[in-house]
């Protein structure tokens, strides 16, 4: 990865962009740094002592490794800007998602990220020393291991089912959830009402958790459904929209800001 492709001062960092399956896109992190994106989704699975990135097991290659494409570049620019990603703004998530539940690919994804101190945000017995990145584990996520862990280095990505749960913001700094197991609503004609009032219901009460919110499969398609489902999130205060048009979702969120 050559840094001295991308330039960010003039990029503006957008606070709501996730980009979903980041490392199917031309340049991974590349890309999404460049569209403002302020967390990125890293696929990964585990081999031969190594967590490699890709969507499919037959997408891995050794030689893209979650260090390589993505936690040497950060700590790059990071150094770069001063102390964090885009110059001038702080915070960014790391969304790792373990593809399969192998054993070894948790531990194998701590001892990764324990290599950049400084870098990435940690956990000594619930305290948190924020860094310019923050993990958060998603996917096949072992959480009686990550819990039992007294320093760890990655969050735990929550389902809809753990708000309220008692699980602390400490341990599980996200809550993301696929949109159609609670929804029946894509965005064609108004949202009902019972589904908007159960959207703000959730997102309310994750927040007064300290409990990010996300929703994956959601419409991707460009067209007037998937800005209106977009628009009732960001109205609900949903605080990452999922999508793999990083140009769409810019776009979005950019002509929004500007409206309000």
């Amino acid at each position: 990865m050559r840094l001295a492709e991308i330039d960010l001062t003039n990029v503006t960092p957008l606070s709501g962009a996730h980009a979903h399956g980041d490392c199917d896109h031309d340049r991974p992190l590349l890309d999404a740094l460049e569209h403002g994106f302020t967390s990125v989704e890293a696929d990964v699975w585990y081999a031969d002592g190594e967590v490699l990135v890709g969507h499919h097991r037959a997408d891995t290659d050794p030689s893209r490794t979650l260090a390589g494409l993505y936690l040497e570049p950060l700590a790059k620019l990071v150094a770069n800007h001063g102390g964090s990603v885009f110059p001038g703004h702080r915070g960014f998530q790391l969304l790792i998602d373990l593809k399969h539940d192998h054993p070894d690919i948790y531990p194998a994804v701590e001892d990764a990220l324990r290599q950049f101190p400084g870098l990435v945000s940690s956990w000594q017995d619930g305290e948190l020393t924020e860094g310019a990145l923050t993990a958060v584990v998603s996917g096949e996520r072992p959480r009686a291991v990550m819990s039992g862990r007294a320093l760890r280095h990655a969050g735990y990505d929550g389902r809809l089912s753990d708000i309220g749960s008692g699980l602390h913001r400490t341990f599980m700094p996200l809550v993301s959830d696929d949109w159609t197991s609670t929804f029946t609503w894509t965005g064609v004609g108004p949202m009902p009402d019972h589904e908007r009032a159960r959207l703000h219901e959730i997102v309310t009460s994750a927040h007064a958790d300290g409990h990010l919110v996300r929703f994956w499969a959601t419409p991707d398609e460009i067209g007037d459904a998937r800005t209106s489902l977009w628009t009732e999130l960001r109205d609900a205060g949903v605080d990452y929209l999922n999508t793999d048009d990083l140009p769409g979702l810019r776009d979005f969120l950019t002509e929004a800001t500007l409206a309000a």
